[in-house]
C-alpha cells in the first residue's frame, strides 16, 4: 500500500519554542505515531478553513511536558493518563485514532512478512539475550530461514507512547521483561541504539544491516521496511494488515465507552486474527483553557477530523474511532471544557 506523500514537518510545525500563535492558529505537540495522518488532516483543514495546526512531533513525553508547561493548546500521547491524573492536572482526554506497531528488520534477502516473531523471542532480543539471527529460538519460528549475524537492536531515545505500548506488550508476554525493564514511555534499555521518534527508528533500521526496531505501521510503509509477522495471544501467526488490526480492535468501541477518562490499552488482544501490538493516540487539553478561542478552534479541528478524516486514516491503515465513541467524546468536551462556567464547544456551534 502506498502512502500519500507526507508534509515536511516544518510545513505544519511551529518553532520548537512554541511561540505564541496567530489568532486562528492552533498549537499542539507530542506523538509521532499520529503524525502521518495528522499532517494530512492539517493540510486539508487549512485549505478548507484557513486555520493552521502548528504541531511538533516531539514524542508523547515531549507533548505531555509541553502541556504541563502550558506552551501548547493540546498534546497528543499514545500513553493515556488515568482518570485520577487527569483530574489532578486539570486535563480532558479522548481517543483520536488507533493504529498498529510493527517490528521492522533489515536483513539481507528478507522482505515484508518473510520472518515470524513472537512476544517471548522479541523480549529476549530486546533484553540482549538473543544476539544473533541464527539463534535457535528464531530458527524454531522460521525453519527455512538461513540468516545469521549480530542483531543490532534499535529503540526510541525520546519519551514515547510507541515505546509505552511496545513495552506494555512485552510486559504482558515476558515475565523476565516485566521484572527487569517494565513498561513506560522511557525505560532503561538493556541493549541497543536509540532513534528519535518513529522516523528516527525507521531511519536507523533502514541504514543498519541486521537491525531490528519497532515503528507505527505507516512509517514501515513510507520507508519500505520489512515488517515481520507475529504470533498472537491465540498462538496464531498473523500478518500486519488492515484485517489483523481491525480484529484486534473489535472490542475497542465498548472498551472506550466504559473506561473512565477513555483509558484503554489495546496490546495483546484476544482472537485468532488479532494483531498483538495496537495503540491509540489520545488528545489532551485543559479543562479550563488558557485561551478559550484557540481551544475551541482545536476542538473544531478534531471534530472535523472525526467526520472528514476517515478516508485518509484508512489509506494509512489507521483505525478510526467508532462514531458512537466520538459522539461520547464530543459530549465530554461540552460537559468538561469550560471557560468561566460556559462550555467552550458544543455540537451546535
Amino acid at each position: 500500500m502506498q502512502i500519500q506523500k507526507m508534509l515536511p514537518m516544518t510545513a505544519i510545525a511551529a518553532a520548537m519554542s512554541f511561540a505564541p500563535a496567530q489568532a486562528t492558529d492552533i498549537t499542539g505537540g507530542g506523538s509521532t505515531f499520529i503524525y502521518p495522518v495528522l499532517s494530512q488532516w492539517a493540510q486539508q483543514y487549512a485549505t478548507a478553513t484557513g486555520t493552521k495546526v502548528n504541531y511538533q512531533a516531539i514524542g508523547s513525553g515531549g507533548g505531555l511536558r509541553a502541556l504541563e508547561e502550558k506552551t501548547v493548546t493540546f498534546a497528543a500521547s499514545d500513553m493515556p493518563l488515568k482518570e485520577a491524573k487527569l483530574k489532578s492536572e486539570g486535563y480532558v482526554q479522548w481517543p483520536q485514532i488507533a493504529g498498529a506497531i510493527v517490528p521492522v528488520v533489515n536483513i539481507d534477502g528478507v522482505a515484508a512478512n518473510d520472518l515470524v516473531l513472537d512476544g517471548k523471542t522479541m523480549a529476549e532480543i530486546y533484553l540482549g539475550k538473543i544476539t544473533d539471527w541464527s539463534d535457535p529460538a528464531i530458527k524454531a519460528l522460521n525453519p527455512d530461514f538461513t540468516g545469521a549475524g549480530y542483531i543490532t537492536v534499535v529503540h526510541r531515545s525520546d519519551g514515547s507512547g510507541t515505546t509505552f505500548n511496545f513495552t506494555n506488550y512485552l510486559d504482558k508476554v515476558s515475565p523476565d521483561w516485566d521484572k527487569q525493564v517494565g513498561s513506560s514511555t522511557e525505560v532503561n534499555w538493556p541493549t541497543g541504539i536509540g532513534g528519535k521518534g518513529n522516523a528516527g527508528v525507521a531511519q536507523y533500521v533502514q541504514s543498519v544491516p541486521n537491525s531490528i526496531g519497532y515503528v507505527e505501521y505507516a512509517y514501515a510503509l513510507e520507508n519500505n521496511l520489512a515488517y515481520t509477522k507475529m504470533v498472537n495471544q491465540a498462538g496464531k501467526t498473523v500478518e500486519a494488515n488492515a484485517d489483523s488490526f481491525k480484529a484486534a480492535a473489535e472490542g475497542a468501541a465498548q472498551g472506550y465507552a466504559n473506561a473512565p477518562g477513555f483509558y484503554l490499552i489495546l496490546t495483546d488482544q484476544p482472537g485468532d486474527g488479532s494483531w498483538p501490538i495496537l495503540a491509540t493516540t489520545f488528545i489532551l487539553t485543559y479543562a479550563t483553557p488558557q485561551d478559550a478561542a484557540e481551544t475551541k478552534a482545536a476542538l473544531d479541528f478534531f471534530d472535523w477530523s472525526f467526520k472528514n478524516g476517515t478516508a485518509d486514516a484508512q489509506k494509512l491503515d489507521y483505525l478510526p474511532i467508532p462514531e458512537t465513541v466520538f459522539d461520547q467524546v464530543e459530549a465530554t468536551w461540552t460537559a468538561q471544557i469550560m471557560d468561566n462556567g460556559t462550555p467552550v464547544w458544543s455540537a451546535s456551534n
